[in-house]
């Protein structure tokens, strides 16, 4: 499969017209910056009294829960309570802006597709229901009874339900994933992709096989009493702002953060807590201890050299590093470890990871030393072939050390998405627990389907080969969040119906099957009023935690229905007679749908009013509590074979990230402050001397081509910019990179695409070089 047979124009945002400017990299993260730039998008966005309000309520007690990331909220919560990019994805959901039917009588589609994903972000909030009729070139407005009809009368005509796919986004609230599911499941089909998939399915994998439960162990609290804390594969100063806070806390107190990750981020170098005022001129706190600059994919290399280092020391200090009663008494597969990493060689693990030996055993002092460490990790670890395995690795270190199941200490996969831990709790899997079937089949009396069914990856092969038929996407922006961005619209295109649920346009609107809808649902920042009144949703943070979220202002739009009654009228319009579930009722009143809830899943008794108490609730979690829900009750040494980086002639290995004006795949505007880009997204990070070894120049355009099984892949004129990144590696931000991600280059047993490890060549497009702003450096470095 070549990359010219695939290429399909309106799948990819435009070439920008300029190439970005390159300055210093920030040394700082926080402070006054994040304070203006906040503020910025909201006053600029939702306007001052709307914004302000906005402001006020999010992650309250009494608001809503932030529409960004899944970290949890601090008991005693501060008046601000919020990140700038937790104001920035308030701005975009309260913009002022709105995408009515006049704006699609005026824009087609083909020139819709020739917008940039930012342009279509700032177009504003969808306000109506609107088709695309199979041969038109523009959206038009229809009713509510219509499009659900129309889904009906094509989910009704398949030859078998396993034709349609079910796609969820993170974004989507406890009350209306249960109801799809239920849906879902009625209708005969376990194809429930999720965007956990394409994140942190590897973690769940990882840690179910290890540790009996696919989540964390720790909660917020434990931050407090950590003597020793990992950031691993993670850059919380983008992705989770709100953990600064908690590291910040940490390092002031003595706890020793080592940061494991190819490149260095200002997030983890210093921090400004933007509410300290007397500290906004100050240089800030240093968070780091230990900074370990790990090749891409280095990272099982690295932690068996830490595993490696400790045992060392317990062999001449016996008793003094190993916890030899919690290995001995809660532990299985601890011999076959010890006698795996005895034949690892030092060389193999400097030279595969990149580290050199004196800073592993740095490292390892600090684990030896702490009596409770937790390790936190993101998608650095979980986007590889090897990424369970990475999982494990560090589940390995824990076990070893004792660090799971007391205060202070566990391991903390950080969710990047509000309640996509959640959505998983409630059902949405193409893999259903059994027990979860039978609670089903026991309370609305159907035989749900046992088969497994899709999950991404197997989704995009489906609409590829035309078999699956009509794409339902509840929540997201699936076109650019999946891999091979060609192939996903090739297959999108042949489906007889697409439909998104969203509240703004995206890319995947325009990449769509015969017949196309978008319906138009409430935010999470907005009323939600049914007939018994106003309602509240309820989320799942990334540490188990349950908890209310309000909306605070009037929609967008009167035309606008919320996920959870989109949901039931779907349900009611396809299921007709065959369903005993009064869907319609179920939504007058969401404790109805929380109370099926608690009859069928568990950790979710008495959920309406435990929900209700200040700060919500804890679900279970066995390993928290020192308890291993393993078949034989015991967490699980595992062994990996260390994987070996080969490159051919002028490979790199490349690895997708987000910029600090975006979150997923929305794009906040053009700028990384911390990496020091600005205006512009279409950058390929190099090292110096491999910049050089290519007789390339800084600014140069350039083509990134990968290559995997024979396959080649292109996406053409990206600026080239000498960064601190180890020898042989490639950073660049998706969407635009996921163009080069092959389908079936996914991760073993969790089948994530591997976005973190793809081979590319880089060689130079017809563009001329660009010109850098005068006194730029010759490497992006702190400055």
């Amino acid at each position: 499969m070549k990359a010219a047979a695939l290429a399909v124009p309106a799948a990819q945002p435009p070439l920008e017209v300029r190439p970005p400017d390159v300055g210093a990299v920030k040394t700082v993260a926080g402070g006054l910056p994040a304070v203006l730039h906040a503020f910025k998008h909201v006053l600029g966005e939702a306007g001052p009294w709307r914004g302000g309000k906005l402001l006020w309520k999010i992650n309250q007690t009494d608001g809503f829960d932030c529409p960004g990331c899944a970290w949890p909220d601090p008991t005693h919560r501060s008046v601000n309570e919020y990140c700038e990019n937790g104001a920035k994805a308030v701005a975009e959901e309260g913009t002022r802006e709105r995408v009515t039917p006049e704006f699609f009588r005026e824009w087609s589609v083909a020139r819709l597709a020739e917008q940039s994903d930012l342009w279509l972000g700032k177009a504003g909030r969808l306000t109506h229901p609107m088709v695309l009729r199979e041969g038109a070139t523009h959206y038009e407005p229809l009713s509510w009874d219509d499009a659900f009809a129309l889904v009906a009368e094509e989910l009704n005509a398949l030859g078998s339900p396993d034709e349609a796919c079910f796609y969820t986004s993170g974004r989507t609230s406890n009350e209306a994933a249960f109801l799809y599911q239920l849906f879902v499941r009625q209708f005969g089909t376990n194809n429930l992709p999720d965007c956990s998939n394409m994140c942190h399915e590897s973690s769940g994998t990882g840690l179910s096989e290890t540790i009996g439960i696919g989540k964390g162990s720790v909660t917020l609290e434990d931050f407090d009493h950590a003597q020793a804390i990992f950031v691993i594969g993670q850059n919380p100063g983008t992705n989770h702002p709100r953990m600064l806070s908690a590291l910040q806390a940490a390092a002031r107190r003595g706890c020793e953060i080592v940061s494991v990750n190819p490149l260095p981020e200002t997030g983890l170098n210093r921090f400004k807590h933007p509410q300290e005022v007397l500290h906004l001129l100050g240089p800030g706190t240093a968070l780091n201890k230990l900074f370990l600059q790990v090749r891409i994919n280095g990272d099982v290399a690295l932690l068996q050299g830490l595993g490696k280092a400790l045992l060392e020391r317990e062999a001449k200090a016996p008793g003094t590093v190993v916890d030899r009663a919690f290995v001995e008494g809660r532990t299985a597969g601890f011999d076959l470890y010890v006698a795996h990493l005895g034949k690892v060689s030092w060389d193999d693990v400097v030279e595969q990871s990149g580290v050199p030996r004196e800073q592993i055993e740095s490292a390892a002092d600090i684990l030896a030393r702490s009596e409770r460490t937790i390790f936190c990790w993101a998608m650095g670890l979980t986007q590889h072939r090897n990424a369970v395995g990475n999982v494990q690795e560090v589940v390995n270190l824990t076990l070893l050390r004792g660090s799971i199941g007391k205060p202070g200490a566990g391991v903390c996969p950080v969710r990047g998405h509000s309640n996509v831990q959640g959505d998983r709790t409630m059902g949405i899997w193409e893999h259903p627990q059994p027990a979860l079937l039978d609670a089903l089949e026991r309370e609305f009396g159907f035989s749900p389907p046992r088969l497994p069914g899709l999950d991404t990856v197997g989704t995009l092969k489906a609409l590829h080969d035309g078999r699956v038929k009509v794409f339902f996407a509840l929540g997201g922006n699936f076109l650019s969040a999946t891999p091979d961005t060609e192939f996903t619209a090739r297959g999108l295109r042949r489906a007889r119906l697409t439909v998104h649920v969203s509240t703004k346009l995206n890319r995947a609107h325009l990449v769509h099957g015969q017949r196309a809808l978008i319906l138009p649902c409430l935010g999470r920042t907005e009323h939600d009023v049914q007939a018994t009144g106003r309602q509240f949703v309820t989320v799942e943070d990334s540490m188990g935690m349950v908890h209310a979220s309000r909306g605070a202002v009037t929609p967008a739009s009167e035309h606008l229905l919320s996920e959870p009654v989109i949901v039931a009228r779907l349900a009611h319009a396809v299921l007709g007679a065959r369903t005993q579930v009064p869907w319609l009722s179920l939504v007058e009143d969401y404790d109805r749908v929380r109370e099926l809830i608690s009859r069928c899943i568990p950790g979710f008794e008495d959920f309406n009013r435990r929900v209700r108490e200040t700060g919500g609730f804890a679900l279970p979690n066995g390993p928290r509590e020192g308890r291993f829900p393993t078949p034989d009750g015991k967490a699980h040494f595992t062994v990996h074979v260390m994987p070996r980086l080969k490159l051919g002639p002028g490979q790199l290995l490349m690895m997708t990230l987000r910029s600090h004006d975006q979150y997923n795949t929305t794009v906040y505007g053009l700028d990384d402050r911390y990496r020091g880009i600005k205006q512009g997204r279409r950058v390929v990070f190099l090292h110096p001397e491999d910049v050089k070894a290519r007789g390339l120049t800084a600014g140069q355009k350039v083509d990134l081509t990968s290559h995997f099984q024979g396959e080649t892949r292109v996406a053409r004129e990206f600026l080239v910019v000498p960064y601190n990144i180890p020898r042989s590696c490639a950073a660049t931000y998706f969407p635009e990179a996921n163009v080069l991600v092959p389908v079936d280059s996914h991760a073993e047993k969790s089948r994530t695409p591997t976005s973190k490890s793809i081979v590319i060549t880089v060689a130079p497009s017809s563009g001329a070089v660009a010109r850098l702003p005068a006194g730029t450096p010759d490497v992006a470095r702190p400055g």
